[in-house]
């Protein structure tokens, strides 16, 4: 499904995916509520009957949970009828509001229909993924109200009611409304989707839009993408009762991700501070406690992925939750000494001792598989979960320069960057409570650890580090973005970064838009691919986060005014979860058909940007890249 042409609105764990005018008739489309979709087809029409055709003019989406549109009836060069629709996702459902207006000079007949389909399937059975048997759901009609039940295999009861306006006459199916407008003559038509389901517990403490941009400076809300950003995060956030976690992306990630959360949070830091706290709880909450293979839990271990569908209640799929990600735990750890920096919160920090004392042996007891002193994932069996556990988990994103993929426990590169912080931020946490005994301890482990990576990683013929080691040790000698974000952990030694940088802005990885995941002149390049050579937006915000690390001032300024370009020059002023890899011209880039847009970490990466330069007080942002 192409996204740039579809409409996604969302509010909590409810979302709405619909189609280029706005409803949701078929495929992938409907409203979703904690990964059940609720309904399959939500989707007006309008019939006249006068000569001319109803059309969208018009549809906007200003903010996440809103979409404004625009339909009308026309005939010759001239408007008959006027549709101005307000769609809204709240966090049980939708409200939508239509004002019909006559503005022809004659009277206008209209039929306006609303056709509703109940599903309750799973998620993963919308996408295509799995299918199970399911009894159809059981429908009620009243006078303006229509109502949809279903037991799942698990026994949950879930139900749908959709109440219109005095006006419509229900149907099993929807609702309709016959209309006779004099000229000048104004009707509103409303229809409410409420959902009641057990598991959709209320928002916790929600943040309004307006109290979420009253800390965000005027100035810098003048930029139109900077905006975009700031009400997409507010959008994406969950209300949990842990706090705020900010869900990875719409439509189809509507769930707290471990690795996006915490790197979101990190990149909000300075501004959100809430955010990273909300997300510490709730993840040290659902922190792996045992040993259970199929969802790849163990103890101390960050989790992947949260979904609450039926299939993941069944024990059909392994998400509740799923822990194959090597990367979640160490960036925990991170997050909480940045977050210790950032505020001062030692209460905070105190109660999530347990959880990231925890992760740290995590690291030791389960992550390094062979006892090389790196920490490795082994790909989980076909269909079993993630073949590739770190953030290009796609299953050919690692590869040897023949072009042939890595094999065996793979230690992925930026994974020990972040196992280096992870060790770097136990040191600070211990020094902060006056253990220097402890804190001595992690910071020789993390001197060790920086030293061996680099003599096992570093291709001095190439200027980078290899992407991977794969199990057999051999390195995978490809021109990688995976290097660049070992500048934003530390782990580089000092005497290595200017070369590493210019590899980066080289021809084959710098395409103008970004830093390519993968380089120009490998065997497996292509442009138009997940992990292959295109450029995702969070991969080069954290890699000019690095280079800001290290001094490279202007080359970090670069890279944020390349990424502030490719938001300026999309349709919806939003950075897309990625785009093609082809090197900048005087064409616009080339989109990525299916990537998903908003994503929280494309969000948060136009803010980190903002504040690169310097670490302003409380939220009032930096215009850095104007």
């Amino acid at each position: 499904m192409d996204f740039r042409h579809n409409v996604v609105l969302k509010e909590h764990y409810t979302f709405f995916v619909g189609g280029a005018e706005a409803g949701a008739d078929g495929g992938e489309h409907g409203l979703y509520n904690r990964d059940t979709r609720i309904l399959s087809r939500y989707a007006w029409r309008f019939l006249s009957g006068s000569e001319g055709r109803f059309q969208a003019l018009v549809i906007d989406s200003p903010r996440p949970d809103t979409l404004h549109a625009h339909h009308a009836l026309i005939a010759g060069p001239s408007q008959l009828v006027a549709v101005r629709r307000t769609l809204h996702a709240c966090a049980n459902g939708l409200d939508d509001e239509l004002v019909i207006e006559n503005t022809s000079l004659d009277r206008q007949s209209i039929s306006v229909e609303l056709d509703v389909v109940a599903d309750f399937g799973d998620l993963f059975e919308a996408r295509g993924w799995h299918a199970i048997e399911r009894a159809a759901p059981i429908g009620h009609v009243e006078a303006t109200a229509v109502e949809f039940r279903h037991r799942a295999s698990d026994g949950l009861e879930i139900a749908v009611r959709v109440t219109f306006d005095a006006l419509a006459a229900a149907r099993p199916d929807g609702g309709d409304w016959e209309l006779s407008l004099a000229p000048g003559e104004c009707v509103t038509l409303c229809a409410e989707v409420r959902v009641d389901n057990p598991l959709d517990t209320p928002p916790h403490d929600p943040i309004s839009y307006d109290a979420w941009r009253s800390g965000f400076s005027s100035d810098d809300l003048a930029h139109g993408v900077v905006a975009r950003a700031v009400d997409d995060l507010r959008g994406l956030l969950l209300f949990t009762e842990h706090g705020p976690v900010p869900a990875a992306g719409i439509p189809w990630f509507v769930a707290a991700f471990g690795r996006d959360a915490l790197l979101s949070a990190h990149m909000l830091l300075p501004l959100a501070p809430e955010v990273a706290a909300g997300t510490l709880r709730y993840l040290a909450h659902h922190q792996g406690r045992r040993v259970d293979a199929f969802r790849a839990e163990e103890p101390g271990k960050i989790m992947h992925e949260l979904r609450f569908g039926e299939l993941t209640r069944m024990g059909r799929v392994p998400h509740g939750p799923y822990y194959g990600t090597v990367d979640a735990t160490p960036l925990f750890v991170s997050l909480v000494d940045a977050y210790r920096r950032a505020t001062g919160d030692m209460e905070l920090v105190r109660s999530l001792r347990p959880a990231w004392e925890a992760a740290l042996a995590w690291i030791d007891d389960y992550g390094d598989l062979d006892g090389d002193g790196f920490v490795e994932f082994t790909p989980a069996p076909p269909g079993e979960g993630l073949n590739v556990q770190s953030w290009k988990d796609s299953g050919d994103s690692m590869s040897h320069a023949d072009g042939t993929l890595a094999a065996g426990a793979l230690a992925v590169s930026e994974v020990q960057g972040y196992v280096y912080a992870a060790f770097c931020a136990a040191a600070d946490l211990l020094e902060a409570e006056a253990d220097a005994e402890g804190a001595e301890r992690w910071r020789a482990r993390a001197t060790t650890l920086a030293a061996r990576f680099h003599d096992a990683f570093w291709l001095d013929d190439l200027g980078t580090y290899a992407m991977a080691l794969d199990g057999a040790k051999r390195p995978l000698r490809v021109q990688n973005s995976d290097a660049g974000q070992l500048l934003w952990t530390g782990i580089v030694p000092e005497h290595a970064a200017p070369r590493l940088v210019a590899t980066l802005l080289s021809p084959a990885l710098a395409s103008g838009w970004g830093i390519r995941t993968l380089g120009a002149e490998e065997v497996r390049y292509n442009p138009v691919s997940y992990h292959n050579g295109s450029v995702w937006p969070h991969d080069t915000a954290l890699i000019a986060g690095g280079f800001e690390r290290y001094g490279f001032t202007s080359e970090a300024a670069s890279l944020g005014d390349a990424l502030f370009d490719l938001a300026r020059a999309q349709p919806d002023g939003r950075l897309p979860e990625l785009v093609a890899g082809y090197t900048r011209d005087d064409r616009a880039p080339v989109p990525y058909p299916v990537a998903c847009r908003p994503q929280a970490w494309d969000a948060a990466a136009l803010l980190y940007l903002l504040t690169l330069r310097r670490r302003p007080p409380k939220r009032a942002l930096v215009a850095a890249f104007p």
